[in-house]
């Protein structure tokens, strides 16, 4: 089965879902919904956070309900604002008067928590890399630390690359649960501005290695190994991530020793590390 999956409108079930081959622990939609239009989601065994990529709606959890969740027009205009839906059993969106678009993202989870709602306010960021060093980013942690104590082992996060930036970078892993290193699930999803724009996912192991062509709306799945992403100039780039712990919710990268001279070189690495913890 490939990582990558391409761009597409025709689709009549999830992106990724419990079915996956690969990555059977990570939830992933996205949902588009015209004015005063409706949509049911269920998903079983999984938390879930819906963050409003534009317009706006209102979402049910259950019993609890939160309104006008939404304040951009597209993902490139602010902050998101979102609902942590936690493991309700229904989840009913209503798109507003010029309605909506969301993401959602969930991880497995048997425990049960309760919904709560993230506002841009509370969406904490991280800035990573330098011009210099051909590798600024700045990551907003939509479930982070935030949810520490009320969220199961889910994180989601919007990274922002300025044109010709390498994320992910230096290469890094989360596959084993170690000293030094945590077992995590991890998907990413692509936008480009303007969408022309493209990029390549790279992804490797001691085994295999191997680089794909991104374009806007694909979407990579990386259930093992090293994953530097770069992003073609004149391009910025959106990458919305989900991970999900598979024995923790904290994430510890283990860089490639390889290139352990770089974390030195790239500022902000410390940061980013402190806020995925």
């Amino acid at each position: 089965m490939t990582n990558l999956i391409r761009h597409t409108t025709d689709r009549h079930k999830p992106i990724v879902d419990a079915g996956n081959a690969l990555l059977d622990d990570v939830y992933f939609d996205l949902v588009h919904l015209e004015p005063g239009e409706e949509n049911t989601v269920s998903v079983p065994g999984f938390e879930l956070v819906l963050v409003v990529q534009s317009g706006a709606c209102t979402i049910t959890c259950d019993d609890e309900v939160f309104r006008d969740v939404g304040r951009r027009t597209d993902i490139w205009s602010g902050k998101a604002d979102s609902v942590y839906a936690g493991t309700a059993e229904t989840i009913r969106i209503t798109a507003g008067g010029e309605g909506c678009a969301l993401a959602i993202a969930g991880g497995a989870c048997p425990e049960p928590y309760a919904p709560f709602r993230v506002t841009p306010e509370e969406v904490e960021s991280v800035v990573v890399g330098s011009p210099e060093t051909k590798s600024k980013r700045e990551i907003f942690h939509i479930l982070g630390q935030n949810g520490n104590g009320r969220a199961g082992n889910l994180l989601v996060s919007e990274l922002y690359a300025e044109d010709g930036c390498w994320s992910g970078y230096p290469p890094h892993k989360h596959d084993t649960a170690r000293d030094g290193e945590t077992n995590h699930a991890e998907l990413y999803h692509y936008r480009f501005n303007p969408p022309s724009g493209f990029g390549a996912q790279l992804h490797y192991d001691s085994q295999d290695a191997r680089a794909e062509i991104i374009r806007d709306g694909d979407t990579y799945l990386l259930p093992t190994g090293y994953h530097p992403t770069v992003t073609s100039p004149g391009h910025r780039a959106y990458v919305f991530t989900i991970l999900v712990g598979r024995d923790q919710r904290g994430l510890v990268q283990y860089f490639d020793p390889d290139h352990a001279h770089l974390i030195d070189y790239i500022p902000g690495l410390a940061g980013m590390r402190d806020k995925f913890k």
